[in-house]
């Protein structure tokens, strides 16, 4: 049949039908047409032109993660804002707050907008208080990329003005368009989940507020993880749970769900959080849930070399607040002593510490910054390096900036840990090969640390600590580890850089006359008054905290006030040591000039 008999055939039907039918037959076509061009004019529309108000309506949000959400009634209450510029808006989003001391933490979701040059200005809504509505614009403090976490990057904001609220918003520096975001919690930084990492078929989490013992496994029944899936921050849900396998200080240790046991990967970015019995009988539907911004994320090798066939034979992990002064020194000469690997753990620095750690990159040096933003964690800090290192390194040394290691001389019955009378280039390393080799078992070297004073010094020396400072106490306080990351006990467990080991391994004690670890601990005024403060470690009291002042985590009689106490310089000087301090100048000096490295860089 051809197309013209085709046409004569529907006009024929169409005569037929009655008018009713026709008209419906012709509405209801037009009406689908007109709607569906309605809906598309719309949508086009609204990415065009603002509907909202240009002033902020503040808005109480009742958050539906009432477990997850803080105490305070400044962090329960929050606000709504209204896009208030350009519809320019930044494709980024905030997941989690974290008000701390003196700041508040925004995780964000990082995308390929970024970049680390980016400024960005804290919003800050007022809380409900009358008709009285508006908002402030604070410079943030730092923009910082966050390693291999989900979230990507970490904006610090200044503590809002009073009668605002701590539900901060983002906007590009000086830009028109607001960061708009579901999301309105705000934690605190004393009762939060805060990072979760993969070990094997496990994840370890990292958990503010638990409020267990220092120094002691606790017991693991008491907690359990939760895993959530599917839009977390609108539906608040987690569908999985896991027992406990290991609980102690801020580290709990867990089995992966069975779903995802085979493919740990598909574990990566999801929410994470400890449930925790509120009482001893209490059932185990009665979990109380921290609250969380921790996303499991999986390390990743940042050093250089095929680490999947070899390992470096010692490496160093640190923890440090505004340090990058006396990093060049400290790294150059460890190096010298053969440290092939550096982990800085930047615990919220404001200083040059990034600048200076990628000069020592570009210096062949081996050195990785990692932020890590949970003040008052080092501990924990240390557990997460050790998961970390163990990747990478068959040794790993937990020290602090103001420590050195030194071999002040040798005696015959110590030949099998040094060949030479004084210690030559790469002495550490050997040392740590040697008891490798010569003894499997030990799994922690153990070196004595003396504690060095201000020396009779007013300023920072020059030449560097190790030739400024040469007077000390008599009596050697404490001691500091080389572990083997493989041999730690599963609860990573460990109090002033000592680490719990597993079963079947033991540690050894480097005789003095060995090695000795120098700790200038009691520097300058004005170095030691910077060091007081704020210190990183979890379980030692803070110098204006009026607690254990007869310890000796604290200066002895200075009190809890930053204030110069008489004679500084001299004290903690009881016996005069030019040991290392010779040793530096006899191998680090230029021949020529007489200058050392760090001097050289400074210059």
């Amino acid at each position: 049949m051809d197309s013209s008999e085709q046409r004569r055939k529907r006009k024929r039907i169409f005569r037929s039908s009655s008018p009713i039918a026709t008209l419906v037959y012709f509405f209801s076509v037009r009406s689908f047409v007109l709607c569906f061009s309605f809906l598309i004019f719309l949508f086009l529309l609204s990415y065009q032109i603002p509907f909202s108000s240009s002033v902020f309506r503040p808005v109480l949000v009742v958050s539906r993660l009432s477990l997850l959400s803080s105490s305070s009634d400044l962090l329960s209450t929050s606000q709504s804002f209204q896009d208030f510029g350009s519809s320019s808006l930044l494709h980024l989003q905030i997941e989690g707050r974290v008000l701390f001391p003196d700041h508040v933490l925004l995780l964000v979701n990082k995308n390929d907008l970024f970049s680390k040059n980016t400024d960005f200005e804290c919003v800050y809504g007022r809380n409900r208080t009358g008709d009285d509505v508006g908002i402030v614009k604070e410079k943030s403090f730092s923009v910082d990329v966050y390693g291999e976490s989900e979230f990507g990057v970490l904006v610090r904001c200044p503590l809002p003005p009073v009668n605002y609220s701590a539900v901060v918003h983002l906007r590009k520096f000086r830009g028109n368009g607001l960061w708009k975001e579901s999301n309105q919690t705000v934690n605190s930084w004393e009762n939060v989940a805060y990072a979760a990492t993969l070990d094997g078929n496990t994840v370890v989490v990292f958990v503010k507020g638990l409020n267990l013992r220092p120094d002691r496994e606790s017991d693991s029944s008491q907690f359990s993880c939760y895993f959530g899936l599917g839009n977390f921050e609108k539906e608040g849900r987690f569908a999985l749970r896991t027992k406990a396998i290991t609980a102690a200080q801020e580290v709990v240790r867990c089995a992966l769900p069975l779903s995802i046991r085979k493919t740990p990967e598909k574990a990566r970015g999801i929410r994470i959080t400890i449930g925790m019995l509120p009482h001893i009988h209490a059932k185990a539907h009665e979990h109380l849930l921290l609250p969380s911004v921790a996303k499991i994320a999986e390390l990743k090798s940042e050093g250089r070399g095929n680490v999947e066939n070899w390992k470096y034979d010692l490496c160093v992990c640190t923890m440090v607040w505004n340090q990058g002064s006396a990093l060049r020194e400290w790294i150059t000469y460890h190096s010298w002593l053969g440290v092939e690997r550096w982990f800085i753990y930047d615990n919220n620095s404001d200083d040059n510490i990034k600048d200076v750690i990628e000069e020592l990159e570009t210096e062949n040096y081996n050195v990785t910054r990692h932020v890590w933003p949970w003040i008052k964690t080092q501990e924990a800090g240390f557990s997460h390096c050790a998961l970390r290192a163990k990747k990478e390194c068959n040794w790993v040394s937990f020290m602090d900036v103001d420590e050195y290691f030194y071999f002040p001389y040798s005696t015959p019955g110590h030949q099998s840990l040094r060949s030479t009378g004084y210690a030559g280039q790469d002495s550490l390393r050997s040392l740590v090969a040697n008891v490798s080799s010569s003894s499997p078992r030990i799994a922690e070297i153990r070196t004595t640390c003396h504690s060095f004073g201000p020396s009779g010094l007013n300023s920072a020396p020059s030449q560097g600590i190790t030739v400024g400072y040469t007077c000390r106490l008599k009596s050697p306080e404490r001691h500091k580890s080389i572990i083997r990351p493989d041999a730690l006990d599963t609860t990573l467990l460990n109090v002033v850089h000592h680490f719990h080991l597993r079963k079947g391994f033991r540690y050894m004690n480097l005789p003095q006359s060995t090695a000795v670890i120098n700790h200038y601990k009691y520097q300058v005024w004005d170095v030691f008054r910077a060091k007081f403060f704020r210190r990183v470690a979890t379980y030692v009291v803070d110098w204006q905290n009026n607690q254990n002042e007869g310890s000796r985590d604290r200066a002895p009689g200075l009190g809890t006030e930053a204030i110069e106490p008489p004679n500084w310089p001299l004290q903690f000087c009881e016996v005069w040591d030019t040991g290392l301090r010779d040793f530096v100048l006899s191998n680090f000096a230029d021949l020529s000039t007489g200058l050392l490295p760090w001097e050289k860089s400074s210059f």
